[in-house]
């Protein structure tokens, strides 16, 4: 398997994808999740359905007909779930050959394998994903470059142009959120950078720079824009949990604000809860999720609380993913972790956040963990499609 890059930018968030995108397909409610299964097999994407209660039930494993790396970013999104007209479409990243495979999310077929210029490359740290309704971009991780695919009918793609995307201190293209006529991607070395994509391919908008915490060891991994546009929040990869917020609402990155939420390891992936109340931190590195509190006005973050170490932690899995939710409005009702197992099986962790206000308790679900069907399964990344509430 693909051992991490380095422990500050460690293996998989963000975005468009660990969060929730709702729609009006009729659909019911599912989580995919890119099991980034390595060569000589064949990867997949698996199917769970959601419960009434939140908890997971039925599974469908699809192969994706490409393979991954097993491994790489945190805050790759390797699968990503978005309406597109009248479609619902799973798109996933399959690193190991290359491609971005488009299923369709209500008859589980696979709509093609689609390539961008055969020098584009994911396979030292996979390809992250992030998706509005007209664009999908691809970040490579080998090539350092970023693609931009052209969304079509059918849960298909095709290839348009991709740039060359390189940090301030020699990073490749890692975390990615987009937002209106706004990219933001980080580079898992200290620097940021935002790019307009009014245009489809994406120009930048020359405001590369180091992140405030970067001086202080903290290295912005994911990162996720709220729904006004106002802020970009980052994830760093640090020893401690850590975010940074910069104020984007000129078009361009400005300075960050660095926040320290506790001491569980490593925050390199971050997701807003759907009533933008609550900044869900992905503890990647000690198997902990952080719930802090968001001021959607000022731009300010606030501790809250930490869960326990997931079960199974460092027996069973290593590392944890990216988040997802159960619901699109609210908290997000039950929140899904994937588990990265280090033996080639892993899991989805379900969690439950109570309380608000002053003070709140995050704590796994009793039926958790579920493990993922696959074997050979490297899983860092998942999507969550929750139908209409």
């Amino acid at each position: 398997m693909k051992m991490p890059w380095m422990l500050k930018t460690a293996l998989i968030t963000a975005v468009c994808c660990g969060a929730a995108l709702a729609g009006s397909t009729g659909l019911a409610s599912f989580v995919v999740t890119n099991d980034d299964v390595p060569a000589p097999f064949t990867s997949s994407a698996t199917f769970y359905a959601v419960n009434a209660d939140g908890s997971l039930g039925a599974k469908t494993t699809v192969p994706t007909g490409g393979s991954g790396i097993g491994g790489g970013f945190f805050a790759a999104a390797r699968a990503i779930v978005m309406p597109n007209g009248a479609d619902a479409c799973v798109y996933v990243s399959d690193a190991g050959s290359g491609d971005i495979a488009g299923i369709d999310a209500v008859t589980h077929t696979v709509t093609g394998n689609f390539y961008g210029f055969s020098s584009d490359s994911g396979a030292s740290n996979g390809i992250g994903l992030a998706a509005n309704a007209q664009y999908l971009y691809a970040t490579y991780s080998a090539s350092t470059t970023i693609g931009t695919f052209q969304v079509q009918a059918g849960c298909t793609l095709t290839f348009v142009s991709d740039i060359a995307a390189a940090g301030l201190n020699g990073g490749t293209a890692d975390g990615m959120a987009i937002h209106g006529n706004i990219m933001i991607v980080t580079y898992g070395d200290g620097s940021i950078e935002s790019f307009d994509i009014s245009g489809g391919v994406p120009v930048s908008n020359g405001d590369q720079q180091n992140s405030t915490g970067a001086g202080d060891d903290h290295l912005p991994n994911s990162v996720v824009i709220t729904q006004d546009g106002h802020y970009a929040i980052f994830g760093d990869s640090s020893t401690k949990t850590n975010v940074e917020v910069s104020d984007i609402s000129s078009g361009k990155l400005t300075p960050t604000v660095s926040y320290y939420l506790g001491t569980a390891w490593n925050s390199g992936s971050v997701q807003l809860s759907p009533d933008e109340k609550f900044l869900f931190v992905a503890n990647d590195s000690s198997g902990q999720i952080t719930a802090a509190y968001f001021d959607h006005v000022t731009g300010k973050v606030y501790k809250g609380c930490t869960s326990d170490s997931l079960k199974g932690f460092y027996t069973k899995f290593a590392y944890v993913g990216s988040v997802g939710f159960e619901l699109s409005s609210g908290a997000g009702g039950k929140i899904y972790v994937p588990e990265f197992g280090g033996g080639g099986k892993s899991f989805l962790g379900l969690l439950d956040l109570a309380g608000s206000g002053a003070s709140c308790t995050l704590t796994e679900s009793a039926n958790s963990p579920v493990a993922n069907p696959g074997n050979n399964s490297f899983m860092l990344s998942l999507a969550a499609y929750p139908a209409a509430q």
